[in-house]
């Protein structure tokens, strides 16, 4: 086997790990804010332990430590919806929304990053319209709220993963991941203090949430993130958006094996999902497509874009 075709099934891990996150997060008991802050606390945490990543950290300029925060703010409210949507629906309905987000992407980057509005990905965009309506009209109503949350979910995933793809270049990866949660944690904090009584607070996890937390944070965290920058040193940007829009397939797949949860949805959801998936497909098979008129001494810089157009 190539190194090529290794590094491939080695981002398709990642991807699988990823699908856990959730999954886990269905498990887990504690509120979406609790869930959130101790999932980035404990990552923070591990990355303080890390003499690389203080050394990049200190040597970054102001200003950009700066954006690094306010995206890691971003991160913080993106993964608090998606939980959200999970706690509000379930982890079908969370993953569906999340298949929206490089949708959103397709509108939200041009202008992050200063590159030509491409008309071809709104088109795609509005394909998917029908399958969300499907969505929403195979969940049953006490689940609409959680398909409004995860929505806004994928909405925050783009300008996030936008700024990411913009900045990347300017720090080591896990420097920069390290600023972008150790803001994100701060931020929930303060939530924490000043809004108790809207149900924000931070219980302790119990034994078996504690457990499933760092799984969550390790396994679903630091392992693919990790394992996937290495990978992508061995294949294309575009190769591995492609296992990337296999996520949400993943997620709900392990969903209906795991928990069984096609008892709560109707056939017209799959249907939709389907229709989702595809535009989301279509987009990606778009940039493997334009891809081919980029020089390969470009290519470079891609490769870590790629790794930041999801969560860290």
């Amino acid at each position: 086997m190539s190194r090529a075709s290794k590094a491939l099934l080695q981002v398709h891990f990642c991807v699988v790990l990823w699908g856990f996150t959730a999954i886990l997060g269905k498990l887990i008991t504690l509120p979406a804010l609790a869930l959130v802050w101790w999932r980035m606390l404990i990552v923070v945490a591990v990355l303080a332990l890390l003499p690389r990543v203080w050394r990049a950290v200190r040597a970054l300029p102001a200003r950009t430590t700066l954006m690094f925060v306010a995206i890691g703010m971003v991160v913080a409210l993106h993964w608090l919806a998606f939980y959200g949507a999970i706690k509000l629906a379930n982890a079908s309905v969370a993953a569906t929304c999340m298949a929206v987000g490089p949708i959103f992407m397709a509108l939200v980057e041009p202008w992050v990053v200063k590159r030509p509005f491409d008309a071809r990905e709104l088109l795609i965009g509005i394909a998917a319209v029908p399958g969300v309506a499907l969505v929403v009209g195979g969940t049953p109503a006490g689940m609409h709220l959680g398909i409004a949350v995860g929505i806004l979910s994928a909405f925050l995933m783009a300008i996030f993963g936008s700024l990411n793809k913009r900045y990347v270049e300017h720090a080591d990866p896990l420097a920069m991941t390290g600023i972008e949660l150790a803001a994100g944690t701060v931020l929930l904090t303060l939530l924490a203090a000043a809004l108790p009584q809207a149900g924000f607070d931070l219980p302790r996890p119990g034994a078996r949430d504690a457990a499933l937390l760092v799984v969550l944070a390790i396994g679903c965290t630091l392992v693919p993130f990790t394992l996937s920058l290495g990978a992508l040193k061995h294949t294309s940007a575009f190769s591995a958006q492609l296992a990337l829009s296999l996520e949400p397939v993943y997620a709900i797949v392990l969903a209906i094996v795991l928990l069984g949860e096609q008892r709560e949805l109707d056939a017209a959801f799959y249907v939709g999902v389907a229709i989702i998936l595809a535009t989301v497909l279509a987009h990606a098979l778009l940039h493997v497509r334009d891809a081919r008129a980029i020089p390969a001494a470009t290519a470079g810089p891609s490769h870590r874009s790629a790794a930041h157009e999801r969560p860290p």
